[in-house]
């Protein structure tokens, strides 16, 4: 189903773009969350375009303050992935410094006045109500596309270290255990109870982690908007703070995909 501009709900299926949060409503599970998919491409297209055209750039001389810092943030990803990730694979490594930047640059769109881009946006539609989402991981369907991409990953390694048959049996075998037959097979169910609980758990978590912390950001943002003449030092002051936060919440996203990749290849 879709919404038209009248607020009314359509009577056939078509394409259309949502005015209210009571037309969005309507769309249903299907919506497509338009402002989000689109800051979060420009924003990878951004970060791979940077990315290549640095290393496109770089050579054995003195290298330059961005060639630098793009060097470290290499280092520091190395360094974690060394540390964390016990297994051999060409993929982790390349996919955690994909995370840590871009969750990094959405994030950072968090800094950008409240206001500015969504009155762009409603100048250029002709709506002065439309609703316009900057901040990609303040919307949980951003959030929960990148925890179950991770998730994916998980399921993908532990079946390829250990195959269809230890993954069963880590879901099913542990923490209690049996030497009997009949005890196994009696602990089959809580096991699976329980390991299928932490198991789903990775990538709620993943997700509600890094939109809480984002959202709870931009409700300050906006919160402090409204304070008149005094938002520009508080503003200032908050935005301060909020660097460490958008570094920190796109650090611990990196670590636990790292981490939660390197749990599904060991074995028990």
């Amino acid at each position: 189903m879709g919404s038209c501009l009248q607020g009314t709900v359509l009577d056939q299926a078509m394409w259309t773009l949502a005015h209210s949060a009571a037309e969005a409503k309507a769309m249903g599970f299907w919506a497509w969350h338009v402002d989000t998919l689109g800051w979060s491409i420009v924003l990878g297209i951004i970060f791979c375009f940077c990315f290549y055209r640095i290393a496109k750039d770089a050579t054995t001389a003195t290298p330059g303050k961005w060639a630098n810092f793009l060097e470290w943030v290499f280092e520091l990803v190395d360094k974690c992935v060394k540390e964390s990730f016990h297994a051999k694979s060409n993929v982790v490594a390349p996919l955690a410094l994909t995370v840590f930047c871009w969750v990094f640059l959405m994030n950072l769109m968090d800094l950008v006045p409240v206001d500015w881009l969504p009155k762009a946006a409603a100048l250029i539609s002709g709506d002065p109500h439309i609703f316009f989402k900057v901040v990609p991981t303040t919307d949980p369907n951003a959030t929960f596309a990148l925890s179950i991409s991770v998730f994916v990953l998980i399921i993908f390694y532990s079946i390829k270290s250990k195959g269809i048959g230890g993954f069963i049996g880590e879901l099913t075998l542990h923490p209690f255990e049996s030497k009997n037959i009949i005890g196994k097979i009696l602990l089959v169910l809580p096991n699976l109870l329980l390991e299928g609980v932490a198991l789903l758990a990775k990538p709620i978590s993943l997700a509600l982690r890094l939109f809480g912390n984002l959202y709870a950001g931009e409700l300050i943002f906006i919160l402090i908007a409204m304070l008149g003449y005094w938002q520009l030092p508080a503003h200032f002051i908050w935005a301060v703070f909020h660097i460490l936060i958008i570094i920190l919440q796109a650090f611990i996203f990196m670590m636990l995909t790292i981490v939660y990749l390197s749990m599904a290849t060991e074995h028990h």
